[in-house]
């Protein structure tokens, strides 16, 4: 106290002051001190009196501290004295356990003082910020106290303090720097730092995974001497298992960054396991427990599916294998051990057959299956090894049809060894023990064997046993329900109805084997009748159950137990509502709730182990259906047969449609591949056809440049060429050619005088008119046959023409040899210039023939236009005169009727007169008049006739 009052100011003379005083006076000292040293040794004084006085230290100075952490960022002694006041305020290092409950209160009243001032410290978000910012700061005595005053605030207030550190940026990449520290002190409370950080938040856990966590951690881990190591692995595996429970996508990343082989190491052991550590001990279960989370059932199917894989790659499985057959393990390793396998192996058929081979290191080898079950049904073995030995059993055969026809071959007749102890005859053996753990536990996991395997269930109705010497076999299911008509315990009871229960669902004929037994109804009714005690109400229950397996799966194939003579022995013996009601106690029980949350037994005293996890499912699928099936009359349940009966073809239907969109789906998937191969080829063609053509342009050019050339050179020889040429022609082409000029004149001649024929018809036709329609059909007809024939005589002369011009054009090119030699003939210089003559006239000539034909096949085309014209009137005075003729019979039709009503009318009015003449009455003058007027009309009638007759 000397040293505080020299830094207050004066000597303790006289009656001293109190704490509070003290620290008031410190406080107006470094709110008030210019000097850096003042302020320094305020601090350092309030440092001292922090732990005895924290209520005072807390409430006056806390906001000065916070100030000296702003301003003197430079003085890092002040910072490291006012980082540990802060931590000595908010934080209680008394370790003392408590003696009584006066300390206990004393305890909380601290733990409430110190989440009080973190209160008032993280009111101001500023201030963790700062607190994060001082981190970065390199110097021990700054670094070191900035740790635990901010993991100390984590566990006082987790969640705010997360959500500060959530959004400054940089926040948590400042918090993993310092596990590259290399003082392992500040690394060490870095570790429990973070581990504080990351409790239950998802956020903050990815950060800190993609921040390079996991490869940092295990570094340290093997760094420390893995399962050897000491506190620091310890807190090494707990981090590691806060970024990895119930986090996916931290999952997703271990398993991707291939971190699951790097744990292979850690399970070596060696032959000697005697004498481990108690901390080896904790450093091995929390391995364990981190591979187990990898692979828990709780994950999603396809990410722990992908992790057994890789397990089993890596030979982390068969290390943990080794483990298991070890001698010398230590209980509870031995125990979590046989979990981690069970989860390693569920649902995995790679991973299940290897266990399936692992032989125990025994004379002669055994399966590690065989000896696990012999320690689940050996009383003396301890209860959590059981129930691990169950899980693992039960994990084996989870989706494993294969596993359970083994398990299953073993009880059958045909497989049994005499020579060796098999799984079917443990199984059997812990069934019908005096134990009735041993009978729960075998229940249960004969159970499993049949879980959804209908070939099992129907295979297992084959399994015969010897009772007693001179008695004969009975079947293991009558074996069943006569242990229970025996009045076994509760427990027993319970996993043997279990076990039937899970035997006859959804299989008729093993339905049928146990109605077969005239005991087993009556037994089940009395059970579910008698008003018993609590514990036998579970069991009341699972009777109701059983006996509803039976209506519900019941084929109806023995007469005196069908669906409805059952339901009517329900309503009789029990009642409807009475049987509903003790069938839904099942759900209702405490361990049934306990059972159906996760599939590993756990349980704390055996005699909580009731339900199985898989048996919870199947209650829960039942208990609906079954309670329908007992309330619905007959005539509901025909109906519902119609239903189901009608859902079938329709579901029939619908996967024939099914099926039929596959096919056209893979039609269309070949299709479009075709179409992409075409459209690939197409792409090649046109590629090719584009270059060709580009080809093709550069010899056009080529050409046209060599045709340029060739001009300018035939202009320069001129006239000496071709008489040149000439002169180099024989007498006998001549003559050739002389023939065939007088045979194309011939055929001119026949030509023109065609064509002075057709234009005379033209003419005719044109002075003629169009008399009808169909002579001008005909005619235009004929025309359009004659113009084709003189097109095709056209170009018959046309060719020859062109094939006489050709061979000219030969021989020129043949006498070119001969045009430089001097003289030459005179008499065929003048006859070739005559064929030249010839041969222009003959040309001009079919020049002026095709100018012929042009014309004529325009006169062609205006004749065919009047012809239409001429047929569409026609076509229109047709329909006119088809209707007058329509409207001339109408008429007709209705001047009949009109006679037919006159004569009526005439005849009535002759037989009035003969009425009135009979009467004596004189109607001369009338009948005069009538018959003249009759007369007139009957000639306007006929003279009406006549006209429309016309």
């Amino acid at each position: 106290m000397n040293y505080i009052w020299e830094v207050v100011g004066r000597h303790p003379t006289g009656q001293q002051p109190t704490g509070a005083e003290t620290i008031q006076k410190l406080c107006d000292r470094v709110a008030s001190s210019t000097l850096l040293e003042d302020r320094r040794d305020a601090v350092r004084a309030l440092k001292s009196l922090s732990k005895k006085y924290r209520m005072e230290v807390g409430t006056m100075a806390m906001d000065h501290l916070v100030r000296i952490l702003q301003t003197d960022r430079a003085d890092t002694e002040t910072l490291g004295y006012a980082l540990d006041t802060l931590y000595n305020i908010i934080c209680s290092d008394e370790e003392e356990e408590p003696d009584d409950s006066e300390e206990e209160n004393q305890q909380k009243q601290e733990d409430d003082l110190g989440a009080q001032f973190t209160e008032k410290f993280i009111q101001e978000p500023d201030n963790i910020t700062l607190l994060l910012t001082l981190l970065e700061e390199f110097d021990f005595h700054v670094r070191w106290p900035g740790v635990k005053l901010l993991t100390a605030l984590l566990k006082s207030q987790c969640a705010p303090v997360q959500g500060i550190i959530l959004v400054s940026p940089m926040g948590v990449s400042r918090l993993m720097d310092l596990l590259a520290d290399s003082r392992e002190v500040i690394r060490n409370d870095g570790l429990l730092l973070l581990q504080q950080l990351t409790k239950g938040n998802t956020a903050i856990q990815k950060i800190v995974a993609f921040e390079n966590a996991f490869e940092r951690l295990l570094e340290i881990i093997t760094e420390e001497g893995s399962s050897d190591g000491g506190i620091v692995v310890e807190d090494c595996l707990l981090l590691l298992l806060n970024l990895l429970k119930n986090n996916s996508s931290n999952q997703n990343f271990f398993k991707e960054g291939s971190y699951i082989q790097k744990m292979k190491p850690w399970f070596e052991v060696g032959d000697d396991n005697s004498g481990w550590s108690a901390q080896k001990v904790t450093n091995l279960h929390l391995m364990l427990q981190l591979v187990r989370v990898m692979v828990s059932p709780v994950n999603s199917p396809g990410a722990t599916a992908s992790c057994q894989k890789a397990m089993f790659q890596c030979d982390l499985l068969q290390q943990l294998c080794t483990i298991l057959m070890a001698t010398g393990v230590p209980a509870d390793i031995l125990t979590e051990t046989i979990n981690t396998v069970s989860e390693v192996i569920r649902g995995s058929e790679v991973n299940q057959d290897y266990f399936a081979s692992v032989n125990a290191p025994s004379n002669p080898p055994r399966p590690a299956i065989v000896v696990l079950l012999m320690s689940m049904v050996n009383e003396r073995q301890p209860f959590v090894l059981r129930c691990a030995v169950l899980y693992c059993f039960q994990c084996f055969l989870y989706k494993n049809h294969k596993g359970q026809g083994e398990i299953v071959a073993t009880l059958l007749p045909s497989t049994i060894d005499a020579n060796s102890i098999s799984a079917g005859q443990l199984l059997c053996g812990g069934l019908f023990s005096a134990d009735s753990l041993s009978n729960w536990c075998a229940a249960v996991a004969l159970a499993h064997a049949l879980q959804d395997n209908l070939t099992q269930k129907e295979q297992l109705l084959r399994v015969q046993l010897a009772t007693s010497l001179g008695k004969p076999p009975v079947s293991l299911l009558q074996q069943c329900t006569n242990i229970l008509s025996q009045g076994s315990r509760v427990q027993t009871k319970v996993g043997l109805l279990m076990l039937l229960c899970t035997w006859i669902s959804n299989c008729p004929i093993a339905v049928m084997h146990f109605l077969h037994n005239q005991d087993n109804v009556p037994f089940l009714t009395g059970q579910i009748s008698e008003n018993l005690g609590e514990d036998e109400r579970l069991v009341q229950g699972l009777c109701a159950l059983l006996l509803g397996i039976c209506i519900y799966y019941n084929d109806n194939s023995l007469e005196n137990y069908t669906k409805e003579k059952l339901k009517q022995l329900i309503e009789k013996r029990i009642g409807k509502e009475n049987f509903v009601e003790k069938l839904a106690f099942i759900t209702k029980h405490e361990l049934y709730s306990r059972a159906a949350q996760k599939p590993q037994p756990a349980f704390s005293t055996p005699e909580h182990m009731l339900f199985d996890h898989e048996f919870t499912k199947l209650v829960k699928e039942l208990e609906g259906m079954i309670t329908k099936a007992v309330l619905r009359s007959s005539e509901e349940e025909k109906k519902e047969e119609e239903v189901k009966k009608t859902l079938e073809q329709h579901d029939s239907i619908v996967t024939q449609y099914k099926e039929l969109i596959r096919e056209q789906d893979s039609q269309i998937n070949e299709l479009k591949e075709q179409v992409a191969l075409l459209t690939s080829q197409n792409e090649k063609l046109q590629n090719t056809t584009t270059q060709q053509f580009s080809q093709i342009q550069q010899h056009k050019d080529q050409y046209n440049i060599l045709k340029l050339k060739l001009g300018k050179d035939n202009q320069q020889t001129g006239n000496q060429a071709e008489a040149a040429h000439v002169n180099g022609l024989q007498p006998e082409e001549l003559s050739q050619l002389r023939e065939q000029l007088e045979e194309l004149q011939r055929q001119n001649q026949l030509l023109q005088t065609q064509l002075t024929e057709k234009d005379s018809l033209i003419t005719s036709l044109k002075a003629e008119g169009v008399p009808s329609a169909e002579r001008s059909t005909s005619e235009v007809t004929e025309l359009q046959k004659e113009v084709e024939l003189l097109k095709a005589q056209l170009q018959n002369q046309t060719a020859e023409i062109t094939q006489l011009q050709s061979e000219r054009q030969e021989l020129l090119r043949g006498s070119e040899s001969t045009a430089a030699a001097p003289g030459g003939d005179s008499v065929y210089t003048e006859k070739t210039a005559e064929l030249e003559s010839r041969l222009s006239a003959q040309t001009a000539e079919t020049q002026k023939l095709k100018g012929e034909v042009k014309t004529l096949l325009e006169s062609k085309e205006l004749m065919e236009k009047e012809l239409a014209s001429a047929t569409s009137t026609t076509a229109i005075m047709q329909a006119e005169k088809s209707k007058l003729q329509q409207e001339v019979q109408e008429s007709k039709k209705e001047q009949d009727d009109l006679l037919m009503l006159l004569a009526d009318q005439d005849q009535k009015i002759l037989s009035l007169k003969q009425r009135l003449k009979d009467l004596g009455e004189t109607i001369e003058d009338e009948d005069d008049l009538d018959s003249r007027d009759q007369f007139d009309d009957d000639d306007d009638d006929e003279e009406d006739d006549e006209e429309c007759d016309e």
